[in-house]
C-alpha cells in the first residue's frame, strides 16, 4: 500500500490555540511523545517569532531523533535564515516556507501586487532550497483563492526547489467534494507536480477539517498535516487521532496506510491535553472518555455477546487502558496497585512524582470512598503536570455566610522560601481567595474565565476548577482539583499566576541574553 506521511503540527499551529504558552521542556516532551507515536515530520515551532520559540525548535532539532524536524518560516530572508538555523541540526532537516495567495490576504494584509509576491514566494523557496534539500512550500488560503494563480506559485515554487507543496485550507471554507476536485486540478494543472509530494492542511471551522484531509487523500494527497486533539488555531486542525484511526479502520476503502503506532495515541493525547491545559471532549473522536463507554441496554447486551456489534475499532489498538474500562480504586489500595494503575493510563512518573503522587492520592482516599480513572488523571494534572511552582499554596480557609462577609486566609510560600499570610474580604469566598492571593503575588491581571466542573459523579466527587486570566493581552490557563470546590479554585488561581510568571520570566531571559 501507498504511505500517507504524517505531518504533525501540534508544538506550532497546536499552540496557537488562545491560552496555551508552552515551554521549551513541555515541547520537548511531547516531540518525545510524538516519535514514540510514529509521526513522519515534527512541526516544531516557528522560530521567527521569539528567541524563545527559536530555542525550543533547536533544542529539538538537537535532541529528538526518528522523525524529520520542520520548522516555520515567513517568506522573507530573515525568517528563512533563523528556521535553518534552528533545525539544521535535526536528522533531516526541513524548512516550511508560507506565503498568502488570495486576493483579500494580497490586497488587505500584504498590500502587494501578484507578481510581486509570487517572486517573494519563488526566492525564499530557493533560499531554503540552498540550505536544505526538504522545502515544503505553503500557499496561505489557497481555497479562497484564484485557482490559476495557485497553479502559477506552485510551479514557480518546485522549479526553484519546494519538494512538498502543501494546500492549505486556512480558515476552514471548503467542503470535501470541492477540496477533492482541488487536489486532481492541482494534479491536472501544474506541470511539474510529478517532482513534489501533494500536502493539505485542513483548519476547522466548519467541522470538517477531518473530512476534507481524507477527501484530499482519496484525490491524491499524500502528507495529512494534523494537531494532536485536534487543537490549533480558532476551532483546531484535523485530529491526527481521527485521520490515523480512519485511514486504518477503512484500508479497504482508502488503499493507503501511516506508520503511526496507534496504541500510542491514548498517550499522547492525554499528554497534550495536561500540558495545555486543554481537556478533552467527552464525546470526542478515538480519545474522548465516552469514546468506549456504552450506557443503552440494547448496546450493552450485543457489546457483552459480541464487541464488533457496537464497535468499529478495539480500544487496545487505541492504547486505551484495560480497553477502555475503568478502575476503582480506594483507601485500602497498595503502592504498586496505584503505580500499575497509573502507568496503564499512561504516565511514567519518577520515584519522587509517583511519591508525591501517592501521598495526594491517600488524602483523596480519606475524603472519596471510591478513586475511579478519571480522579487519577485529575490528580496526577494537579500534582504534577503544572508548570513549575514559583509560589505554593500552604494553607487556605474562608469563612462565608448568607449574613456574614466572605473573608479569606491564605498562607503562601515564596520562592526564597520564605512564608507569607493575608487575608481578604470579596464578594463571594472565591472573590476573597483570590483577593488574598493577590496581595501577596502582586502581578496585574484579570480573570477572564471561571469554570467548575465535576470530575466524577457522586456527593463526594472531586471538583475540578479552570480558569484563564489575561495579563498584558496575553491569556493563560490555570487548573486545579480538590473535592472542596473553594481549595481547587485556589489551586488553579496559583497555577495560573505561576504559569504566567514562569512564561514572563523566560521571555525576560530572552532578552537579556539577546538584546
Amino acid at each position: 500500500m501507498e504511505k500517507v506521511i504524517i505531518f504533525d503540527t501540534t508544538l506550532r499551529d497546536g499552540e496557537q490555540s488562545p491560552g496555551v504558552a508552552l515551554t521549551t521542556s513541555d515541547k520537548l516532551e511531547i516531540a518525545t511523545q510524538l516519535v514514540r507515536l510514529g509521526v513522519d515530520v515534527i512541526e516544531a515551532g516557528f522560530p521567527r517569532t521569539s528567541p524563545g520559540d527559536f530555542d525550543a525548535v533547536q533544542t529539538i532539532a538537537r535532541t529528538v531523533k526518528g522523525a524529520q524536524i520542520a520548522g516555520l518560516a515567513h517568506a522573507n530572508p530573515e525568517a528563512v535564515d533563523d528556521c535553518w538555523n534552528a533545525v539544521k541540526a535535526g536528522e533531516a532537516p526541513r524548512i516550511h516556507v508560507f506565503l498568502s495567495s488570495s486576493d483579500i490576504h494580497i490586497m488587505h494584509q500584504l498590500v502587494k501586487d501578484k507578481e510581486t509576491v509570487l517572486e517573494m514566494a519563488r526566492s525564499m523557496v530557493a533560499r531554503a532550497a540552498s540550505y536544505c534539500s526538504d522545502v515544503e512550500f505553503s500557499p496561505m488560503d489557497a481555497t479562497r483563492s484564484d485557482r490559476a494563480y495557485v497553479y502559477w506559485m506552485l510551479e514557480q515554487c518546485i522549479e526553484a526547489g519546494a519538494r512538498t507543496i502543501n494546500i492549505p485550507d486556512t480558515v476552514g471554507y471548503t467542503i470535501p467534494e470541492e477540496f477533492a476536485q482541488f487536489i486532481v486540478d492541482i494534479r491536472n494543472n501544474v506541470p511539474n507536480i510529478d517532482k513534489a509530494r501533494i500536502s493539505v492542511h485542513c483548519h476547522n471551522d466548519l467541522g470538517l477539517a477531518v473530512a476534507n484531509s481524507l477527501a484530499a487523500v482519496r484525490a491524491g494527497a499524500r502528507q495529512i498535516e494534523t494537531c494532536i486533539n485536534g487543537i490549533g488555531e480558532r476551532a483546531g486542525n484535523a485530529a491526527l487521532e481521527e485521520v490515523a484511526m480512519a485511514i486504518k479502520t477503512r484500508r479497504d476503502f482508502f488503499g493507503v496506510e501511516t506508520k503511526i503506532n496507534t496504541k500510542e495515541l491514548y498517550r499522547t493525547s492525554r499528554l497534550v491535553s495536561a500540558l495545555t491545559g486543554m481537556g478533552v471532549q467527552p464525546n470526542k473522536a478515538i480519545v474522548g472518555p465516552n469514546a468506549f463507554r456504552h450506557q443503552s441496554g440494547i448496546h450493552q447486551d450485543g457489546i457483552l455477546k459480541m464487541r464488533e456489534t457496537y464497535e468499529i475499532m478495539d480500544a487496545n489498538d487505541i492504547g486505551w487502558p484495560t480497553g477502555g474500562a475503568e478502575i476503582i480504586l480506594g483507601k485500602v489500595s497498595g503502592r504498586h496497585g496505584f503505580k500499575a494503575r497509573l502507568e496503564a493510563l499512561g504516565y511514567d512518573l519518577t520515584a519522587e512524582e509517583l511519591s508525591r503522587a501517592f501521598l495526594a492520592f491517600k488524602e483523596l482516599a480519606d475524603k472519596k470512598a471510591e478513586i475511579d480513572d478519571r480522579d487519577l488523571e485529575a490528580l496526577v494534572a494537579d500534582k504534577l503536570r503544572t508548570t513549575a511552582e514559583i509560589y505554593r499554596l500552604d494553607f487556605v480557609q474562608v469563612t462565608a455566610g448568607d449574613h456574614a462577609a466572605p473573608t479569606a486566609s491564605v498562607r503562601v510560600i515564596a520562592p526564597d522560601g520564605s512564608i507569607h499570610a493575608d487575608a481578604a474580604l470579596g464578594t463571594g469566598p472565591v472573590d476573597a481567595v483570590y483577593r488574598a492571593i493577590n496581595r501577596i503575588i502582586d502581578v496585574p491581571n484579570e480573570l477572564t474565565e471561571f469554570s467548575v466542573k465535576s470530575v466524577t459523579e457522586g456527593i463526594d466527587a472531586q471538583g475540578e476548577v479552570t480558569i484563564r486570566v489575561e495579563s498584558d493581552g496575553r491569556s493563560y490557563v490555570g487548573r486545579g482539583a480538590d473535592t472542596d470546590i473553594i481549595v481547587a479554585s485556589a489551586k488553579a488561581y496559583m497555577n495560573a499566576l505561576n504559569r504566567l510568571l514562569s512564561i514572563t520570566r523566560r521571555e525576560d531571559s530572552d532578552v537579556r541574553s539577546n538584546p
